[in-house]
């Protein structure tokens, strides 16, 4: 079973020389570019390479991107099968299952994109008028933000598509979506000998104060319903704690990760503004403690955008005629 990368320290650059090769083989033209050490430094990646296929079938029409990523979550336990592997099972019910991260989203959409470019490259072929050009992103960050992956190929003028469309775990049509803020919280005490903890000064007990009045807010935050179907309410997740020396002292140092996520409506900077306030006030309530809060990440929300109803009404039309979710839901 391969071992869990360090947190926020992950490396993408072999998968993504794979990746380069199976699209050549494919008979592809790609160009893979690699992201400069000062910009994975920034997000807390060890490397990373975006990978571009492009292809133009007419000068008339638009550009459409179709991006994936490559990267995901560390596995949790319960594995039967190498969650960095692609193991095919034969299932009795569903014939051939593959295990592995990224299976169903978004690794799949590697081969899922490249399938319908050949088709489409099949379909000019044989004399089918196709206009416009079709380029396949595909990056390694969608978990660290998106800003070296698709926002760097913008920002590069490397790419400058008319349409995007991204990968997602849904068969519907999906125009908004939650932006997601992560923040890092150190809280700092005093070290002492447990044998006289009236010595120190406990960040681990203020730890515990700041996070039931963190866990408390959510209720709050269910409260604010978001207008766009499928989109509820914001959300807030402690999923990453550290801290203490050892079993015998007073804990100096605690840290925790907040991943809030911020529905359509919300605006970014109160939403950040809001939960550091909600911190900083509940640590000042713990005589003796310090706090630091360091932002890591914030994603933006999507939220609907003008012209892209075109886009939209062609793939829902077309999807319905292709899908038939009578046996998808069986």
């Amino acid at each position: 079973m391969a071992a869990r990368a360090p947190f926020d320290r992950i490396a993408v650059v072999a998968h993504a020389a794979a990746a380069a090769q199976w699209l050549r083989d494919l008979g592809f033209s790609v160009q893979a570019f690699a992201v400069p050490k000062s910009a994975t430094d920034a997000v807390g990646m060890i490397s990373a390479t975006n990978l571009l296929v492009r292809h133009r079938f007419g000068e008339k029409g638009p550009c459409i991107a179709l991006n994936a990523h490559g990267d995901v979550v560390p596995p949790g336990l319960g594995w039967t099968h190498d969650p960095y592997g692609a193991t095919i099972v034969e299932d009795a019910t569903h014939g051939p299952v593959m295990y592995g991260r990224g299976v169903a989203v978004s690794k799949s959409d590697f081969a899922t994109y490249a399938y319908a470019l050949l088709v489409l490259q099949a379909l000019a072929a044989q004399g089918i008028d196709l206009q416009g050009s079709v380029e396949l992103h595909f990056t390694y960050d969608e978990e660290t933000g998106g800003d070296i992956g698709p926002r760097w190929l913008l920002e590069q003028g490397l790419s400058q598509p008319d349409y995007a469309i991204s990968a997602g775990f849904s068969y519907a049509v999906t125009t908004a979506h939650n932006g997601c803020l992560h923040l890092e919280v150190t809280l700092r005490g005093r070290q002492g000998h447990a044998a006289m903890p009236e010595s120190g000064v406990d960040a681990l007990a203020a730890a515990t104060r700041v996070l039931t009045d963190l866990y408390a807010s959510r209720e709050e935050l269910k409260g604010r319903r978001s207008q766009i179907s499928g989109i509820t309410h914001p959300t807030l997740n402690v999923g990453l704690i550290s801290g203490g020396i050892n079993t015998n002292v007073v804990p100096d140092r605690v840290s925790f990760r907040i991943d809030r996520r911020i529905i359509p409506e919300e605006s970014p900077v109160a939403a950040e503004a809001e939960l550091r306030a909600l911190l900083e006030g509940s640590a000042a309530r713990c005589p003796g403690i310090s706090i630091d809060i360091r932002r890591i990440l914030l994603a933006l929300p999507l939220v609907p955008l003008a012209g892209a109803e075109k886009l939209t009404r062609a793939l829902r039309q077309n999807g319905a005629q292709s899908l038939d979710f009578r046996r998808l839901r069986n």
